[in-house]
């Protein structure tokens, strides 16, 4: 594992903000609405900019607003510099959501050196899909969301868990056809496509709480938002949404929890 260190980190984090201003860009000229999410409002709203060992960045569209998004990337991504990934356009990915990289950088996740895509230094671009108001239905459609992750997450997991028998379990699970895993994820898509539920979630990555879901309003009333100062959009009521995700979110961390990802190897 590399030790990042400060310098590279904060080259790190502006080559992050000319891909925030690229989606921003994008988004605009073709009227897609999207908001920043997840530690990157956080840092914003506590920090103005990045957290200061956050090494990445994270946006959030509503489902159709996402196919919106990954329609407009054929025609108006600047490709000199970027490329959009996703498991319908790149071979071997399997996070079930997409990814922005910037061309001739490396930012190589330890343990997933054998991935078979380009892995530059990213953005996450999270497609939310509806989930059941009613609990009992949302918390079986956690239990499904959680098998499909682990699933897709058993090329990796057979490498990189800590316990030899979990690594033998992912080796078994990724015997299951990849094809076959990713179909039935876009089913449950497809099966969620359209239904204006109160509550949504990304499907292939956990949600916090036991909640299972986040309030549909959240991503549907945005406002602009300050972010290493560039204007972005962000989510308008951000003290209910980020109480909810991370609790007394204007307390920092102790020290011990303040990680960035571990990396093999990194190019900026």
């Amino acid at each position: 594992m590399i030790e990042i260190d400060g310098a590279t980190l904060r080259k790190i984090q502006m080559i992050q903000v000319e891909m925030l201003e690229e989606v921003d860009r994008i988004c605009k000229k073709c009227g897609i609405h999207y908001n920043i999410i997840a530690g990157t409002l956080l840092g914003a709203v506590r920090h103005g900019g990045y957290i200061p060992w956050d090494d990445d960045a994270d946006v959030a569209m509503l489902r159709e607003e996402y196919e919106k998004f990954r329609k407009a990337c054929r025609t108006e991504l600047d490709t000199s510099r970027f490329e959009f990934q996703d498991d319908r356009r790149t071979k071997g990915y399997r996070w079930g959501y997409g990814k922005l990289r910037r061309k001739n950088t490396l930012f190589l996740r330890e343990h997933q050196e054998h991935m078979p895509y380009f892995q530059g230094i990213f953005i996450d671009i999270f497609p939310l899909d509806s989930v059941p108001d009613n609990y009992i239905l949302r918390s079986l459609k956690n239990f499904e969301c959680f098998c499909v992750r682990k699933l897709l997450w058993s090329r990796v997991g057979k490498t990189a868990d800590k316990k030899i028998y979990m690594r033998l379990w992912f080796s078994l699970l990724d015997r299951i056809p990849e094809k076959k895993v990713l179909r039935y994820y876009h089913g449950m898509i497809r099966r969620a496509y359209g239904k204006k539920t109160r509550m949504v979630r990304i499907l292939t990555f956990p949600a916090p709480n036991s909640e299972y879901g986040y309030l549909r309003s959240w991503y549907e009333n945005s406002q602009d938002t300050m972010f290493e100062g560039r204007c972005f959009q962000g989510i308008r009521d951000y003290d209910s949404y980020l109480s909810f995700k991370f609790g007394d979110y204007m307390t920092l961390p102790p020290v011990e929890k303040r990680k960035v990802h571990p990396v093999s190897a990194i190019k900026v």
